[in-house]
């Protein structure tokens, strides 16, 4: 609910300070006022688009505040969560404009931009005018009204539920359709790599120890001559034998040296073992030197093709083994694709029939809910003196989406046997306040705790048909808050709480105020609005009993 408007340099408006309450608030005042300026200032600190140049004459800006009374489970709570900005029961929007052109503005004493004003705005406020293009007479709302008015809201979930589950196994089809495109692109590649690979069937660490072996082969043939006359040199043939018949003579004269030969003797035994191990040695050696032609062939013919195929791949001979198992994941990933997608565009048709049958069970209840809707609002005209016109919902087929496939518009027709046609295309000025209102009424409930603004709505009706209007606005403004701009006594006097929007001259500048009406002075400014400047005791007596009813 609006709870207080502030106004400080706009336009003719010096300095203002409005207490709005709850219930129907009626603003009334003579025609250049500056009752269009208090809605041109509410619309400038709710970010919507107006006036280029809003700033009184010779101040250096101007400002608008705003404070709004916020329920629990108010739609401004979300909006002010999803902006970062604090939140409470009470919401604070102020916004600067100076001379130069520049705006600032705050919500709740946080900087804020005015995308964010105008979504706070969406939450607050429903205006309603001659020229109304926030509320109903913009089609692209008329469905949400419809559904509020039919509470499909459980209907509406299914509906969201499937249309989610729908996107989500498009999703998931369109993504393994691409994925097997991807790898049938290469399946030739795949195919003819793993071929290779699995013919080769290189092992980890062998690259290392097949060029091991390979160096080890090429140096044989330099060494092995050399390590050959070195064995001959220490066997049998050579020192071994020398040594052996050196141990063998001095064993057989040891006896007769009188100790002289006993260490001699130990040295050369230990020395013939220490030869024995270097024999073993040598001979390994040797074992080790001795090569096959062919096998060294055989084995640079091996490294030779798995150093090529590394290359060609563009890994590390190690990693050949490794890369193997990608690409056979790969070539088991095709093979498997074609089943792993039947599967998924089943439950894609699945999911497509879901929601169409949800969406069909959505359209149904629309369709119900519009002739109960039309037959509604039609009962309002009577009274508006419109008993003769005709109110239809029209619903089409448009583009599916997550509220359905339903293309919902309000239409109407003024005259007996003319077609019907978009609200703001067919109807008057004064006509087309009573169907707004009309419909307004059939829609109680569904304002989200918005404060309802309607801008000399009763234009182009009087009488009875005035006080129609003015009885269906106060039922509006039963369960809330109403502001209403009129010239209609009948309207007028409806109201709970009243201000006159007026003019005055200070220092030859004319500026406009607003003035809270005592009972009395409802009396007066009603008397004359039925009679004009000169206000007559029949004109007062009517006002009375317009107020007595």
């Amino acid at each position: 609910m609006l709870r207080a408007l502030e106004i400080r340099d706009m336009l003719i408006i010096d300095r203002l300070e409005l207490n709005f309450r709850p219930g129907l608030n009626v603003l009334t005042g003579e025609t250049g006022a500056g009752k269009s300026i208090l809605l041109d200032s509410l619309g400038f600190v709710l970010g919507w688009r107006g006036r280029a140049e809003l700033v009184r004459q010779g101040a250096e800006q101007g400002e608008v505040m705003a404070e709004f009374d916020l329920a629990p489970g108010h739609p401004a709570h979300a909006v002010l969560a999803d902006a970062g900005l604090p939140g409470g029961d009470t919401l604070l929007m102020r916004r600067v404009n100076t001379a130069d052109g520049r705006k600032t503005a705050w919500v709740n004493d946080r900087r804020c931009s005015g995308e964010v004003l105008r979504a706070l705005s969406e939450t607050l406020i429903e205006l309603h005018g001659q020229h109304d293009d926030r509320g109903l007479l913009n089609p692209r709302g008329h469905r949400a009204m419809l559904d509020t008015y039919a509470g499909l809201s459980a209907e509406l979930e299914a509906v969201r539920a499937a249309w989610t589950a729908q996107a989500r196994a498009r999703k998931t089809v369109a993504a393994t359709e691409a994925a097997l495109e991807a790898v049938r692109a290469e399946e030739e590649f795949l195919r003819h790599a793993v071929g290779e690979l699995d013919a080769l069937d290189p092992q980890p660490g062998e690259e290392g120890e097949l060029d091991a072996r390979r160096r080890l082969m090429q140096g044989a043939e330099r060494i092995r001559d050399d390590v050959a006359r070195a064995f001959a040199l220490i066997g049998n043939e050579g020192a071994e034998g020398a040594m052996s018949d050196a141990i063998r003579w001095l064993d057989g004269v040891v006896d007769k040296a009188e100790g002289r030969l006993e260490a001699a003797v130990s040295a050369l035994g230990r020395a013939l073992i220490e030869l024995g191990e270097a024999q073993s040695g040598v001979e390994d050696c040797l074992d080790a030197l001795q090569f096959n032609p062919a096998e060294l062939e055989q084995i640079e013919e091996r490294l030779f093709a798995i150093r090529a195929l590394a290359r060609k791949h563009g890994v590390a001979p190690d990693e050949l083994g490794g890369f193997a198992e990608t690409l056979r994941g790969k070539l088991a990933a095709l093979d498997a694709g074609d089943a792993d997608l039947a599967a998924q565009r089943a439950a894609l048709a699945k999911a497509e029939a879901a929601y169409e049958a949800a969406a069909a069970a959505l359209s149904q209840a629309r369709r119900a809910s519009a002739g109960e809707l039309d037959a509604a609002v039609m009962h309002e005209l009577a009274p508006l003196k419109m008993e003769r016109a005709v109110f239809q919902t029209r619903i089409t087929e448009g583009e599916p989406g997550p509220e359905g496939r339903d293309a919902v518009a309000f239409e109407v027709a003024t005259n007996p046997g003319a077609p019907a046609g978009p609200l703001n295309r067919i109807a008057s000025g004064g006509e087309l306040s009573r169907f707004l209102l009309a419909l307004k009424v059939c829609l109680r409930g569904d304002d989200g705790g918005k404060t309802m603004i309607f801008d000399e709505i009763d234009r182009g009706v009087g009488g009875a048909t005035a006080d129609a209007v003015g009885r269906r606005l106060e039922a509006l403004a039963g369960a809330g808050q109403v502001l209403v701009v009129t010239h209609s006594p009948q309207v007028a006097a409806r109201g709970v709480h009243h201000w006159r929007v007026q003019k005055r001259v200070e220092a030859g500048m004319t500026l406009s105020t607003v003035v809270a009406l005592s009972d009395p002075e409802r009396e007066d400014e009603i008397a004359r609005m039925l009679s004009g400047d000169t206000v007559t005791e029949a004109a007062r007596a009517a006002a009375r009993a317009l107020l007595d009813a």
